[in-house]
């Protein structure tokens, strides 16, 4: 019986023993804590990327800048001199321009009311035409007083020219007038238009019609 008590102490003396040394192992709380932080990988940052164009004021590549540069291909305007060829532009075509007149000189229509005293007239303008520059009629009537000497030159596509004087020249516009297209009268009609020449005391010297084609 005192054996047994002595083994049963003994066995109890080193169940003891062993939690004692149990008790004193490594800590590990406050790994176990932290959730074994030192094998967590680190959180890191995302990297964002620098802005392009918005923050520097930069314009967007692949537009083109408001400099006001020609866009590829892109051809000048022509300068627009020189006569325009059929169809290029709306500008006129045909003869347009009448060479100028010595002083004195200019382009008239006689109208009705023309006698051997005093030729009534309009002025004219100019306009286009396909042969020749054109002669149109304009503004209200005028008078001139024939000179005693004035000279008339006729002129026709149809008959040699002809030098007339004031009666002759004054029945061929009146003629012309009642019928422009006759040709059956003393001499063949033209276009109506004249040059007339008016000296310095506003009297006619000269009146040469023009031939029309």
């Amino acid at each position: 019986m005192p054996a047994l008590r002595r083994t049963f102490g003994a066995a109890l003396a080193a169940t003891a023993a062993l939690a004692a040394l149990t008790a004193c192992g490594p800590d590990n709380s406050s790994d176990q804590a932290g959730g074994g932080g030192a094998d967590k990988p680190a959180a890191t940052t995302p990297a964002t990327a620098a802005p392009t164009g918005a923050a520097t004021g930069a314009a967007p590549t692949g537009k083109p800048g408001a400099t006001g540069t020609t866009k590829p291909g892109g051809t000048a305007k022509p300068g627009g001199t020189g006569k325009p060829s059929a169809g290029a532009s709306d500008e006129p075509e045909g003869f347009c321009d009448a060479a100028p007149l010595p002083a004195g000189q200019k382009w008239i229509y006689p109208v009705k009311g023309t006698s051997t005293t005093t030729l009534v007239y309009k002025d004219t303008k100019t306009a286009c035409g396909v042969n020749d520059v054109v002669f149109e009629p304009t503004g209200a009537d005028k008078t001139a007083p024939f000179a005693p000497t004035v000279k008339g030159h006729l002129n026709s596509v149809m008959v040699p020219s002809k030098d007339v004087n004031l009666a002759d020249l004054v029945k061929h516009i009146s003629e012309c007038l009642a019928d422009p297209t006759s040709s059956k009268g003393f001499y063949p009609c033209s276009g109506g238009d004249y040059k007339v020449a008016i000296d310095s005391s506003g009297k006619v010297v000269e009146l040469t019609e023009r031939a029309h084609s």
